[in-house]
């Protein structure tokens, strides 16, 4: 065989390992689009029936009337502040905290047995089905207590957010460039006042999208609430007793055969969706500032 042939014979190996790369390219990425394209759909048919019927339900009336008894009209007053009120009492109680076991984990600790034990834990809340959130602050609160109430449906959406904040934290703050802390402790800067006014402050856009992100989540949990918070028809500012919810709300309504009722549920699927929606946007705006 003389040279020209064997050069012919490895450029023919050459084109057909090619073609068959080419083939399988294509197939993976005709694959990836069709899965792509699945979800996609049946994310626009949720979203379309959500504006849909979401809109349809919406009134003047519904933010500004407590939920009515069946076929009556009325609102979502009271869930709304009870939502409102537990998600913004839930994030003040476990953003802190959060945040600080973020910053113990990323600057002053990372490699001992108690922020690898720390990092265990945290990833098996941020695993854990939120039912099982709800049914153990249950078991140490309502239990307890013998009543449901918000606060245990705000100590329940806390322990949702915590495990989010302190990933977030931890993960901002690893990502800040070791010459700004060194820089700081040459000045003379003590740690407290490095991680304060340097680390922190450089990643603050990621920390506060963390806290956001968790706010969007909690925005929506029903399960948590059901076991501590319960419901409430009528208005309430008490954290004492049972509290009226979106979720719950939304879950009542759904299931019931009154039509007053699924024309409010709707409306309050919709206000959820616009909310964890505007969030999610807030987020990300944020993350691009950061970048």
């Amino acid at each position: 065989m003389t040279t020209m042939d064997t050069k012919n014979a490895l450029y023919s190996m050459r084109a057909a390992r090619f073609a068959r790369r080419k083939r399988v390219n294509q197939i993976a990425t005709t694959l990836a689009l069709c899965a792509m394209a699945f979800g996609l759909f049946w994310l626009f048919w949720i979203l379309w029936e959500t504006i849909r019927l979401g809109i349809g339900g919406l009134s003047i009336a519904t933010f500004t009337q407590m939920t009515p008894p069946p076929n009556e009209e009325g609102g979502l007053l009271n869930a709304i502040y009870g939502s409102v009120v537990m998600v913004l009492l839930a994030t003040c109680l476990g953003a802190p905290i959060g945040i600080l076991a973020g910053i113990y984990l990323a600057e002053f600790d990372s490699k001992s047995w108690l922020a690898n034990t720390t990092r265990f834990v945290n990833d098996i809340l941020l695993s854990a089905p939120s039912i099982v959130i709800g049914l153990f602050v249950y078991a140490i609160v309502v239990a307890k207590l013998k009543s449901f109430s918000g606060f245990a449906g705000v100590v329940a959406l806390s322990l949702l957010v915590i495990p989010i904040v302190i990933r977030t934290t931890e993960n901002m703050l690893q990502l800040i460039p070791a010459g700004l802390r060194e820089a700081a402790y040459a000045l003379g800067s003590p740690k407290w006042k490095v991680v304060l006014n340097i680390t922190l402050k450089a990643a603050r856009a990621g920390v506060l999208t963390g806290i956001l992100l968790a706010v969007a989540r909690i925005a929506g949990e029903t399960a948590p609430l059901l076991f501590t918070a319960l419901n409430n028809q009528f208005w309430t500012s008490s954290l004492g007793e049972p509290m009226a919810n979106l979720p719950v709300t939304i879950f009542k309504f759904a299931m019931s055969p009154y039509e007053n009722w699924q024309k409010l549920a709707w409306a309050g699927v919709f206000i959820i969706t616009i909310a964890v929606l505007g969030l999610n946007i807030l987020a990300r705006i944020l993350t691009r500032k950061e970048h």
